[in-house]
């Protein structure tokens, strides 16, 4: 829950205020109380007037004046939605180092996996598109309401090349139009593994993508010390560890978020919590009405409460 004007929430500080001042008078009362000789007369006439029941209007006017306090300050309930028009492209490296064993049972494997359960997660009102990308993008979807032809783009890829990320950034960039200002809500999610080392300047592309107001969420996947397999028998593992850093750079510069997955659990979950992240939109609901009208049910109830059983003598 939210609230449009939080400055109102202050006022309820005056109720447990309200709650010593009564207890102050209760004590002054017995401190000053006279003496009565016909304490049993009394006791008669206050038979049947439980101390709970006297006590419940003063618990309605207090339970009322919290309902009217967060009342003004106009509450808000939120939840989320299914997006109406949208376009998703997932940018997914297989470059040579995809064919590390450190995610099981490789990390292209385990990539393809996750988009597919990524794309699962999306609304059939989103349009998706998928690059795969290595020494250059050689498999391009552009963003179409057929989810299953950007998972015929994720699941037919091969480990192979160099990493040119800020070319498969920036034909995402021109598939999404990120030159129309009137573009539909878009995003880029990438996932690789290690540095660019080919084509254009990935940060340059990512400050573009800002500019063009098209987030790109990154997930860098592999462990430190992930290895391949040396060309040379009598040489040593080649290491292949990946890039979180760069990784965060591009999110950063292009307004996204950065995650790292070191397991193939680890990066499914990543997936999911995006496909339902980027799938959807938070949607508010105001509740000032509802608070309202419980407050002034709780003062009727008060009122009535204390015609009913406030003990008076005749």
């Amino acid at each position: 829950m939210s609230f449009v004007s939080p400055v109102w929430l202050v006022a309820l500080a005056v109720i447990p205020c309200m709650l010593a001042a009564r207890l102050a008078a209760r004590r002054r009362a017995r401190r000053y109380a006279i003496r009565f000789t016909a304490v049993p007369t009394l006791r008669l006439a206050a038979q049947g007037r439980p101390s709970i029941w006297r006590r419940l209007p003063g618990a309605l006017v207090l339970a009322a004046l919290t309902a009217v306090v967060l009342a003004l300050a106009r509450p808000q309930l939120s939840d989320r939605v299914a997006v109406g028009e949208a376009s998703m492209m997932l940018v997914t490296d297989h470059s040579g180092s995809m064919a590390a064993t450190d995610v099981a049972p490789t990390r292209l494997a385990a990539a393809e996996r996750s988009a597919d359960t990524f794309i699962h997660e999306l609304p059939s009102t989103v349009r998706v598109g998928a690059i795969a990308f290595s020494s250059t993008p050689d498999a391009v979807q552009a963003p179409v309401s057929n989810h299953a032809a950007a998972q015929e783009v994720i699941d037919g890829q091969t480990a192979g090349g160099a990493t040119a990320t800020g070319d498969a950034l920036q034909l995402a960039l021109q598939l999404l139009d990120g030159g129309d200002a009137k573009h539909p809500p878009s995003a880029i999610v990438l996932l690789s593994d290690g540095a660019a080392n080919a084509g254009v300047d990935v940060i340059t592309v990512a400050r573009q993508a800002r500019q063009d107001r098209i987030p790109i969420e990154t997930v860098a996947l592999g462990t430190p010390g992930g290895v391949l397999a040396n060309p040379d028998p009598l040489g040593a593992p080649l290491a292949v560890p990946p890039d979180p850093q760069l990784m965060a750079q591009i999110a950063q510069a292009s307004g996204g978020r950065a995650f790292d997955a070191q397991t193939a659990d680890q990066l499914s979950s990543i997936y999911e919590r995006l496909g339902k992240r980027l799938g959807t939109v938070a949607r508010r609901h105001d509740v000032t009405a509802a608070f309202a009208i419980v407050g002034v049910v709780l003062l009727a109830l008060a009122a009535a409460g204390a015609t009913r059983w406030s003990g008076r003598l005749p």
